[in-house]
C-alpha cells in the first residue's frame, strides 16, 4: 500500500484546475471516468481471478521460442520520405508516424518491461533490434492513449521529457508526466471528441473507447482512456489505443472518417474480458465501422499480457481480414512503410 504512494513510477494524482476540468466532464461522475456504454471488467461468466491464476501458471506459445527479426530503424530514411505520410510499428502500441512534415510518436514505451519496475511483470519479446528514443528524430509531439504500463511508461517518459515539447493526452494523465518532470506548459488535456488545431494542416482529435484506466490499487477509472485522430490536408489517421468493440467506432467513421489507416487493438484479449479488448474478429469490424482503407493491427507482438499464444492475434486477424476484403498492413516490427502500394503483408510471424 505505501510502495505506490511514493515510488514515481505510479505516477500522481490530478489536482487544481486539472481536477475541476476532470469534474466538468460529462464523462465523468461519482468519482470516476465512464465509459459510453455500459461496460464490466469481467464478462457474463468471466473471473478475473481464473485467467490471473491460468496466467500464472504459463501456456503453450504464449511467447516466441526464438528472437523475432526486426529491422534497425533508419530515421535520416524516415524523415525524408516524400509520400506525405509515412510510419513504423515498434511493437504493441507504439508507433511513430510523419505526417505533414511532422513526427508523431503514439504510445512510446522503450523499457523492456510492461510494469512499474523492470524485475517484475510481463518482459519485453527478444527482437534482434531494441529501439531507443536516441534511435528516432526529432518529435514534434507526443499521444497517449492512458495511463497502463504497456502505453505510458516511466523509463521512456525520463528521457522523452527533455526532448519533446508537445505532449498531448486525455483528461488526468497529466498529473502523470508532471510528477515525472514534463513541464506543465508542455502538457495538453483532452476530454473525448475535443479537437485541437496542433498547426496550420494538422489536427488532433480525442475520441471514447471502450476500456479503464490505473496505475496503482486505488485509481481505476481516475483518468480518462481514449484514441486519438490524426488528420492533415491529404491523410486522415487513427490510433484507438485500447478499446473493447462499441458503437463509438462508428460514431468516429462517421464524424472523422473515412481513414486512409487505422491503428487497431488486437491482443492481449481474453473471453474473461471481452468487454475491454477486441477479439481479433472485432478488429476487423472495427476498421470496417471506422471506414479504414487500410488496417493495422497493434498491441501485439511484444508483451505477453493474456493467454493466448504470441501468433493468434495475426492469425486470426489476418484471416478474418480476408473473409471479409479488409486490406490489412503486417510490416516487421521497426519497418519504414509508406501508404504507397506494394504494402508489407508478409506473415513473418511464421
Amino acid at each position: 500500500m505505501i510502495v505506490p504512494k511514493v515510488a514515481p513510477q505510479f505516477g500522481g494524482s490530478p489536482r487544481g484546475e486539472h481536477l475541476k476540468r476532470i469534474e466538468n466532464s460529462p464523462n465523468y461522475r461519482d468519482d470516476r471516468f465512464y465509459n459510453l456504454m455500459k461496460t464490466s471488467m469481467n464478462g457474463e461468466n468471466g473471473s478475473m481471478f481464473d485467467a490471473f491464476w491460468k496466467f500464472l501458471k504459463g501456456g503453450e506459445n504464449r511467447e516466441p521460442k526464438d528472437t523475432i527479426t526486426t529491422y534497425p530503424f533508419n530515421k535520416d530514411k524516415f524523415v525524408n520520405e516524400d509520400d506525405g505520410f509515412s510510419f513504423t510499428w515498434f511493437g504493441h502500441s507504439t508507433a511513430i508516424i510523419r505526417i505533414q512534415g511532422k513526427t508523431i510518436l503514439i504510445d512510446p514505451v522503450f523499457s523492456n518491461h510492461a510494469s512499474p519496475f523492470s524485475f517484475f511483470g510481463p518482459q519485453g519479446f527478444p527482437y534482434t533490434y531494441h529501439y531507443s528514443l536516441d534511435d528516432l528524430p526529432a518529435i514534434d509531439a507526443v499521444l497517449i492513449s492512458h495511463d497502463h504500463y504497456d502505453h505510458l511508461d516511466y523509463e521512456t517518459f525520463q528521457e522523452l521529457k527533455n526532448k519533446v515539447n508537445k505532449f498531448y493526452v486525455p483528461l488526468g494523465v497529466s498529473a502523470h508526466l508532471i510528477k515525472w518532470g514534463v513541464p506543465e506548459v508542455n502538457i495538453t488535456e483532452l476530454d473525448w471528441w475535443d479537437e485541437i488545431q496542433f498547426n496550420d494542416s494538422l489536427m488532433f482529435a480525442c475520441v471514447p473507447m471502450r476500456h479503464f484506466s490505473g496505475r496503482g490499487m486505488a485509481d481505476r477509472y481516475k483518468t480518462l482512456w481514449a484514441g486519438w485522430v490524426i488528420k492533415s490536408e491529404k491523410y486522415t489517421v487513427i490510433h484507438t489505443g485500447d478499446s473493447g468493440y462499441g458503437d463509438h467506432f462508428k460514431e468516429i467513421g462517421n464524424r472523422y472518417g473515412p481513414f486512409d489507416m487505422a491503428m487497431v487493438e488486437c491482443g492481449q484479449y481474453n473471453k474473461n474480458w471481452p468487454n475491454i479488448h477486441l477479439m481479433p474478429e472485432e478488429t476487423v469490424q472495427a476498421s470496417i465501422d471506422l471506414k479504414a482503407k487500410y488496417l493495422l493491427p497493434i498491441h501485439w507482438g511484444r508483451f505477453n499480457l493474456a493467454l493466448h499464444s504470441w501468433t493468434d492475434p495475426a492469425e486470426r486477424v489476418t484471416a478474418e481480414a480476408k473473409r471479409k476484403n479488409v486490406d490489412v498492413i503486417t510490416p516487421i516490427v521497426g519497418e519504414i512503410v509508406s501508404l504507397a502500394p506494394p504494402l508489407p503483408k508478409t506473415h513473418w510471424w511464421e
